[in-house]
């Protein structure tokens, strides 16, 4: 898109205005890292325009303590404080999901993370959040933990002003289809292949 302008404009019908508004579903795969780096830099510019934001992250440990979330959490506060922003919400399988009434037990991870993906879609019913970070929700859709068809459907015909990003390796070919954006992170080279494992700041 050279200076940002369009190749070509369709004729849906809508305008200019209403096209550039249009909610997104956006996926970032692919084998290298910054999948997830990228998916919070939008969150961060959501942020920023005062969105509110939803963080679902489907495979770390919840005793993996991640550089983003302590910083949106903090941007959360800020908001509570100020008005400064938009409201964050984070929530990580394998602590128990904050609004399970079992939090804290060693559930299956498949039904943890179906239980996730019911709570999703009870929130873009409502219309809960204007940003939606599905973090690594590729790998329960390849392990069959939920449905494809049924996240695509969901997604596809979401009401409202919703935007959703979804982040992790081997994306799912209809959940491609479906994107409107898609990001391919591919690898040339890593610092890893040089036998030099994560650094602070860096991977966390």
């Amino acid at each position: 898109m050279p200076k940002g302008q369009p190749v070509a404009v369709p004729d849906d019908g809508l305008t200019t205005r209403q096209r550039r508004t249009r909610p997104l579903l956006m996926v970032h795969t692919g084998e290298m890292k910054g999948k997830s780096t990228a998916a919070f830099g939008m969150a961060l510019r959501a942020w920023n325009q005062g969105w509110n934001l939803g963080v679902f992250q489907f495979v770390k440990s919840a005793k993996w303590k991640v550089g983003e979330e302590s910083a949106f959490k903090a941007l959360g506060e800020l908001h509570e404080s100020t008005g400064q922003g938009g409201p964050v919400e984070w929530h990580k399988m394998g602590e128990g999901w904050s609004w399970s009434r079992k939090a804290g037990t060693e559930e299956d991870h498949a039904a943890d993370a179906l239980e996730g993906w019911r709570e999703i879609q009870r929130r873009l019913a409502a219309e809960t959040h204007d940003l939606y970070v599905l973090d690594e929700f590729t790998y329960p859709m390849k392990w069959g933990w939920v449905d494809v068809d049924e996240v695509v459907d969901t997604l596809v015909n979401r009401p409202g002003h919703q935007y959703v990003v979804i982040t992790g390796r081997d994306a799912h070919p209809k959940l491609l289809d479906a994107a409107d954006l898609a990001t391919e992170m591919t690898k040339l080279k890593h610092p890893m292949d040089a036998g030099q494992k994560g650094q602070k700041g860096i991977e966390w």
